[in-house]
């Protein structure tokens, strides 16, 4: 679509495959602002010549070759992912990876908390630390029923002037929630699958919606995991943002932040530096790539 409004079909040229300054699996992503050369103004056909520089970008690992970058959407004012406490749980893993990414690549995250009426007995006080540890660290939250348009009142006005990555597992309710923000969009929604309890893709690839003239939702694939792709050992902890905090008292420059001494990190456990996100962090450090300092 261009700036006036009309929906033009264009073609790449073979070059940026060659040229594209990040190796991705897909050079074009949804959100680029390209420059078109038309073909046919008559039949609505272009040729994309040029790709404008990226204000930013989430990526994940590309699902053809996990040593290039997928790509997922671009030009983001949020990243928003959508989270269950159980049918499916998501874990804090998943979060924690997503928000890395997120952190990575200078794009605001929030966390929305979906299916609220299943957050009842035991699953209420696991939201309730969640929810608690998340804004602690500075990441605003949302509780919703996405079935029930009235709950998601609130998260629209937030989405509103911006251009918004949605992503989650398969099965949180990630079309619902778009529905009922687009009212007329109608997405195909799908139950979880009775053998597995999880969900089931109904979102093949990325694409972007209008909510009004300056609101943008950026619909993804529902993903078993986001893999983390092209961040450095020693770069990690720069991406949680309560570790980011105090790393400068460490007394080495390249701790890890594992079992090294007087390690400003470790010494906060308990405190600033929660036990889960701390796991999460050595369960993805133990991931990367190990690189000499």
């Amino acid at each position: 679509m261009d700036e006036n409004g009309r929906v033009w079909v264009a073609r790449a040229r073979g070059k940026f495959k060659i040229d594209a300054e990040i190796k991705s699996s897909n050079p074009i992503a949804v959100g680029d602002w390209v420059t078109l050369l038309l073909e046919d103004e008559a039949a609505g056909t272009a040729i994309i010549t040029a790709i404008e520089p990226r204000r930013n970008y989430m990526v994940r690992v590309s699902p053809q070759n996990r040593h290039h970058k997928h790509i997922v959407a671009s030009n983001l004012d949020e990243a928003l992912v959508v989270a269950t406490i159980h049918s499916p749980r998501t874990s804090n893993g998943f979060l924690d990876r997503f928000l890395i990414t997120a952190e990575a690549y200078h794009i605001p995250a929030t966390i929305v908390f979906n299916k609220a009426d299943l957050i009842q007995g035991e699953y209420e006080a696991e939201w309730e630390n969640r929810k608690a540890l998340y804004e602690s660290i500075g990441y605003k939250t949302f509780t919703i029923q996405a079935t029930e348009p009235a709950s998601i009142a609130q998260l629209s006005r937030h989405l509103q002037g911006k251009t918004t990555l949605i992503s989650g597992h398969s099965g949180v309710g990630k079309s619902t929630l778009i529905n009922a923000l687009l009212p007329d969009l109608e997405l195909k929604v799908q139950s979880l699958s009775d053998w597995s309890g999880k969900g089931q893709h109904t979102t093949t690839f990325a694409q972007m919606y209008d909510m009004n003239q300056s609101s943008h939702i950026i619909d993804t694939p529902g993903v078993k995991e986001f893999g983390i792709v092209a961040i450095d050992q020693y770069e990690l902890a720069q991406y949680f943002p309560e570790m980011r905090a105090l790393m400068h008292e460490c007394k080495f420059n390249n701790c890890l932040h594992i079992n090294e001494p007087q390690c400003a990190v470790k010494e906060a456990l308990g405190e600033a530096v929660s036990f889960e996100r701390y796991d999460s962090y050595l369960n993805i450090l133990d991931s990367l790539p190990k690189t000499n300092y």
